[in-house]
């Protein structure tokens, strides 16, 4: 946890802003796998976190902005709790970190939400997106499911993003630490992948790395020789010379921050001559987001870049054709880079992602485009600010059934040599990640740099054999 100062003022701004009503914010509780006592690995409710930071399953508290009272509800250990896990900090001692002074058992909640309810005062509550505080959530406010997600408070959600977006010199130490940590598991994969081992193989090696480092993973690994299948977690394939893999994992501290990169390597020594084309173009697009990253500048228009370079550079090697910029208008780069360029990053590998992308990646001024390919994809859109911590992560991605169809419509024939795109149809996918804090000036990389280009990755690999 950090300081107890930095739990108290983060909750003084919060009361600051949504300024009447009662705030309810829900922890998580444990998720069992296939029976009640054998549960996933626990994460906590990452705002929870944020203002509260206490790591422990089935607490919730309220803030109550007109009588200025905060409290965590929650049980303290059973005896039974006890015999099988060992004293541990009571509820109290962990809220005294957090710097709140009172607690009452979970069951009071109902009572404090009921008395609420019956003065008329506005009870402000986020999107719940887990099926138990779902049920938690309707019995506690007595509605119908169908309404709950309508009736999440949006001065709430805005209040908490605009706190959340914004990272603290103390949280940019631990994202670093979190990046630094995923800059270690992605140096080893380069340093061990080897033809006849499988992704498996990889993924578990990074994996210890992960939990070495104190944390866990933030992220299930994407360790893939099949890299056009942009969120692929089967590790069950072999590697064999002249593939490339395609490493995207990241590193989540004890803390709940988060790490997220992705590096492409090839299996052998050294990238054919087809994929350091693609390669080549795909980092070149890759520098030039980065190069547009300041405050003030939308980054809907550092994506746009970075779909343009792609473009220019598929162009220049014969798949794509025509007017570039009317091409990435229109979407027809799309065929080719399906996704965004990048998204917010800190206590969530997708930052907030839970409170809404409109509200997170966007604005009331700038709403997100939901229907053309590609575009809406991306994660964020809105003008950069000073501290901000972000990803950049343009990729090149032949999807074979993507091809065939778009082939057989004749889409964006204008644009597109589908002849030539025939012979590349089974190239795959990469791409290359960093993550990236916003400064006052322009951007700084978290993280101590790893081998991106390919005479660097190249070096590494020789080094490997």
């Amino acid at each position: 946890m950090f300081n107890a100062n930095t739990y108290i003022h983060r909750r003084a701004q919060l009361v600051n802003t949504v300024k009447t009503g009662v705030l309810l914010l829900l922890g998580n509780g444990e998720s069992p796998m296939n029976y009640t006592d054998n549960s996933y690995h626990f994460r906590q409710d990452s705002t929870f976190l944020y203002y509260f930071g206490i790591n422990a399953p089935n607490l919730a508290a309220i803030i109550d902005v007109e009588e200025n009272s905060i409290t965590v509800f929650g049980d303290e250990m059973t005896i039974d709790e006890i015999v099988w896990m060992g004293r541990q900090e009571t509820l109290w001692e962990k809220c005294q970190k957090a710097g709140v002074a009172q607690t009452l058992p979970s069951a009071d909640l109902q009572n404090f939400i009921s008395k609420a309810k019956a003065q008329n005062r506005p009870i402000h509550y986020l999107p719940p997106y887990r099926g138990d505080n779902k049920i938690k959530l309707t019995e506690l406010l007595g509605v119908s499911p169908s309404v709950l997600a309508a009736g999440a408070s949006v001065p709430f959600i805005k209040a908490v993003i605009a706190q959340r977006a914004i990272k603290t010199p103390e949280e940019i130490v631990e994202i670093e630490k979190a990046v630094n940590i995923t800059g270690a598991m992605h140096l080893l994969a380069m340093q061990i992948a080897k033809p006849d081992l499988t992704e498996n193989d990889v993924a578990a090696a990074i994996h210890k790395v992960a939990l070495e480092g104190g944390g866990n993973l933030a992220f299930p690994i994407i360790m893939t020789t099949r890299g056009e299948i942009l969120h692929n977690h089967y590790h069950g394939n072999t590697l064999k010379e002249g593939q490339l893999l395609l490493n995207d994992s990241g590193a989540e501290t004890a803390m709940g921050y988060a790490g997220d990169m992705s590096r492409t390597l090839p299996v052998g020594k050294t990238f054919s001559a087809q994929q350091r084309e693609i390669y080549s173009i795909s980092l070149s697009a890759h520098e030039a987001a980065i190069a547009r990253l300041k405050p003030g500048t939308r980054y809907l228009d550092v994506h746009y870049t970075a779909c343009k370079t792609i473009a220019q550079g598929l162009k220049e090697i014969g798949l794509m054709k025509g007017d570039i910029d009317e091409a990435v208008a229109v979407g027809a780069h799309a065929l080719f880079f399906q996704c965004g360029t990048g998204h917010m990053m800190g206590l969530d590998v997708h930052d907030m992602e839970d409170l809404g992308e409109q509200y997170v990646g966007y604005t009331d001024a700038l709403r997100k485009n939901t229907t053309q390919f590609g575009l809406k994809s991306l994660r964020l859109g809105r003008e950069l600010e000073a501290g901000f911590v972000l990803t950049i992560e343009p990729g090149i991605y032949f999807i074979p059934e993507l091809i065939d169809m778009w082939k057989a419509e004749n889409r964006f024939a204008q644009f597109i040599n589908y002849e030539k795109v025939e012979a590349w149809k089974y190239f795959g996918g990469l791409r290359a990640e960093e993550d990236f804090l916003i400064t006052e000036t322009g951007c700084q990389l978290l993280g101590k740099p790893i081998a991106k280009t390919i005479a660097d990755i190249e070096a590494v690999r020789a080094a490997a054999f």
